[in-house]
């Protein structure tokens, strides 16, 4: 037994209320269950219950013994005074250390289906990454459906912290905050701390004013990122080397470690040096990024602004001084909606929150409703079990709701496992 099983029986008025007594003797009826109270303090407020009688307004406290009481030292704490029942599993004191007790208690072991316990008991224990996958079939599609557009709302909820944070390192600048996202997805899941790094070491407003030079973003970009170096014997690194060693003292700029950057178990294609010269293109293409990416918020104007192809150089290159068979390096459609999903989507939905424009937080979930479902494991688990994802918006829910409730089987917090739950003794 748990207390979050506790709290869930009495969350969703599943005991039996009639003809019930406390420990004490008294006569009780239950006329309001309350509110849950996800802060400190008891776990239910505001309840209403009738004892012999004489009605009682306050909050109730569940644990799963009645010592837990006393283990959890909340005889101290003055956030329990105005507690008018106390609900246990079970008694674990005598007879008259029962009755000699204040708080009037109540014991639910038998007040309740034991076989909400076993199948929840199933689902704690269940080997699957899914633990409803056997039950899920039963599940109405509004449910599901609902839930969905909650998980969707949560995960950008989550993503905001971390966007708010950084809006604050960069002194509540936006245009940087956008700048860094982008640079960090652009480095996807093997590279993303380079790029991190190296947004944080090179500033959007100095790229900017050097955007119609491509190659000096790029030499501010390939500089920066430590990969340059002085004995080249090609043209195009060494022009950027040069370019680089005065623009470096110009700025007082100091480069990342060259160390961070992973090639090892990448394709060519996603190679760093690749990734950064298409992200040196899309700093080059872009004459009013924040106005494109969070203002014109057309998917088709993004995904074309996001089209980019690494200068001429690359075409026969992977790394510098190497050549290889040629191939335009153009970042692919994948990856843009990676970028998309990651970056544009989820700023755009902060932005709106922060200057009060709702409609820039509803384009954020419709640009996501107009994009392809993603295809991954976690993805490809859902629709083994009959659950298929209609758009990107789909997708995204699937991979909150499995990484936030299915791996930490919060089954009991998740509308999906709660519902199934309910459904045992329905």
């Amino acid at each position: 037994m748990n207390e979050h099983f506790l709290q869930y029986v009495w969350k969703n008025k599943l005991l039996k209320t009639h003809d019930i007594y406390t420990q004490q003797g008294q006569a009780l009826c239950i006329e309001d269950f309350g509110t849950q109270n996800n802060d400190a303090g008891p776990d239910f407020i505001n309840c209403k219950i009738e004892m012999d009688g004489i009605k009682w307004v306050g909050n109730i406290e569940i644990h799963i013994n009645r010592t837990d009481w006393y283990r959890h030292n909340h005889h101290k704490d003055e956030n329990y005074k105005n507690i008018i029942l106390h609900v246990i599993y079970e008694d674990d004191l005598t007879e008259k250390e029962t009755l000699l007790a204040k708080i009037p208690t109540l014991v639910i072991k038998n007040l309740f289906d034991k076989k909400l316990f076993y199948k929840y008991q199933k689902y704690l224990l269940s080997k699957s990454r899914i633990a409803c996958q056997q039950d899920i079939c039963d599940i109405e599609n509004i449910v599901l459906v609902s839930w969905l557009n909650r998980l969707l709302v949560e995960r950008l909820e989550r993503k905001s912290i971390e966007i708010y944070h950084y809006h604050k390192f960069f002194n509540n600048d936006w245009l940087e905050t956008l700048y860094f996202f982008l640079s960090k997805n652009f480095g996807f899941k093997k590279n993303s701390t380079g790029f991190e790094m190296l947004a944080k070491s090179l500033p959007y407003k100095i790229l900017n004013k050097h955007r119609d030079q491509i190659l000096q973003i790029e030499s501010l970009i390939f500089g920066q990122a430590g990969l340059l170096k002085e004995s080249y014997t090609e043209q195009y690194p060494k022009e950027l080397f040069g370019e680089y060693s005065f623009l470096r003292k110009k700025y007082n700029l100091t480069p990342i470690n060259s160390k961070l950057w992973k090639f090892s178990k990448l394709r060519p294609p996603n190679f760093p040096t690749i990734r950064l010269a298409q992200f040196a293109q899309l700093i080059h293409m872009s004459e009013n990024i924040w106005e494109i990416m969070i203002k014109n918020n057309e998917p088709a104007k993004l995904k074309k602004l996001l089209n980019v192809k690494a200068s001429k150089y690359w075409d026969d290159h992977y790394v510098f001084e190497k050549k290889s068979p040629g191939k335009a390096k153009k970042l692919g459609e994948s990856c843009i909606d990676s970028i998309i999903i990651n970056t544009v989507v989820p700023v755009m939905f902060v932005y709106g929150k922060h200057v009060l424009k709702p409609e820039l937080c509803e384009k954020s979930f419709s640009i996501l409703s107009d994009l392809m479902p993603e295809s991954n494991s976690i993805i490809n688990n859902w629709r083994k079990v009959g659950i298929t994802a209609q758009s990107t918006a789909d997708t995204q829910a699937m991979i909150e709701l499995n990484k936030n409730y299915c791996t930490p089987k919060k089954c009991l917090q998740c509308a999906i496992g709660s519902t199934l739950l309910k459904k045992t003794v329905s």
